[in-house]
């Protein structure tokens, strides 16, 4: 479905993409990176808006570049807005179908049909300039699907969704994935790529630290420090019981919380009720650092440099 050879996109003396080889066949992934990571060039690179540096990109085979009869097999949800104000969902979804080669009505009921798939059909007739940043989002999500693509490439497709809405664009996705159509996202936020892939791709600094599911990235982490943040009534000696028992490496207290670096998280866990029964700490919140995307880059490229 993708092949990128060595490719590199540089602005100016600015690094977007750094020598990425990749391939990937047919299936649903996510690209998980922090915000500047690189991944809205890639997706860039990939569709054919941007030429690579270095390199060679292929998409089906193909070069997307300039590509026509490639660009009516993607659908493409970009990150920014790009909507015009004055006219509804249903005359946007509509135009941008024509664009594909559609006839008038053929894509009036394209339009019609996905807007409806992503929940707006009560309010396609209004202008986009009373919608809600949810609403326009599920409205580029409707032209991205409209005219039934086999390969739907998204940025940031859950940005400005409330938890309603982020169900029910997940309900879409997964159903998506179901016909065994393809399909790439990008994400700075974890859950919402487990909650439609297993397989997703890490990229920091332009470059692609590791892939595969999150049981492989889990697989590669055992064994490297993780932070554990605890909220109790007295850190102090929580901190100190933990030090004892040898199951921490360090231990940091600010105010309430005791922040612990452990390569022992599973004993960790286990053991955590007994040592608060025993002592009668109250521990009102605990949660790893680690669950952040940041604190995983970080491990990933201390491995890189050879750090841990």
């Amino acid at each position: 479905m993708i092949e990128l050879q060595n490719v590199t996109k540089l602005y100016g003396k600015v690094i977007g993409v750094n020598d990425f080889t990749l391939t990937l066949g047919p299936g649903a992934y996510g690209l998980l990176g922090p915000n500047g990571s690189g991944k809205s060039t890639l997706l860039n690179l990939i569709t054919g808006q941007l030429r690579p540096t270095l390199g060679t990109v292929r998409v089906m085979g193909e070069s997307p570049r300039n590509n026509a009869q490639l660009f009516r097999r993607l659908g493409y949800c970009p990150g920014s807005e790009g909507l015009y104000a004055s006219v509804s969902a249903f005359e946007w979804v509509q135009y941008l179908q024509q664009l594909q080669g559609m006839t008038r009505a053929a894509a009036a009921a394209a339009a019609r049909t996905s807007l409806e798939l992503v929940g707006m059909t009560s309010a396609m007739d209004r202008p986009i300039s009373t919608y809600s940043r949810g609403m326009r989002q599920r409205t580029k999500l409707a032209q991205a699907i409209a005219h039934n693509p086999d390969f739907l490439i998204l940025d940031e497709p859950f940005s400005g969704l409330d938890p309603v809405g982020r169900h029910e664009l997940t309900s879409v996705l997964l159903d998506w994935i179901g016909l065994g159509k393809s399909l790439l996202f990008a994400s700075h936020v974890l859950h919402e790529i487990e909650s439609i892939t297993q397989s997703f791709l890490l990229i920091c600094g332009g470059r692609l630290l590791a892939s595969g599911t999150a049981e492989d990235v889990h697989r590669m982490m055992v064994g490297l420090p993780n932070d554990v943040a605890l909220r109790c009534s007295d850190p102090h000696r929580l901190a100190a019981l933990m030090l004892q028992e040898h199951v921490v490496d360090s231990a940091r207290v600010v105010g309430e919380t005791v922040t612990v670096s452990t390569r022992q998280p599973a004993r960790l866990y286990d053991q955590m009720p007994a040592w608060v029964k025993a002592s009668g700490i109250e521990v009102w919140e605990m949660h790893s650092a680690d669950e952040s995307l940041q604190a995983l880059f970080n491990s990933l490229m201390k491995m890189h440099r050879g750090e841990q």
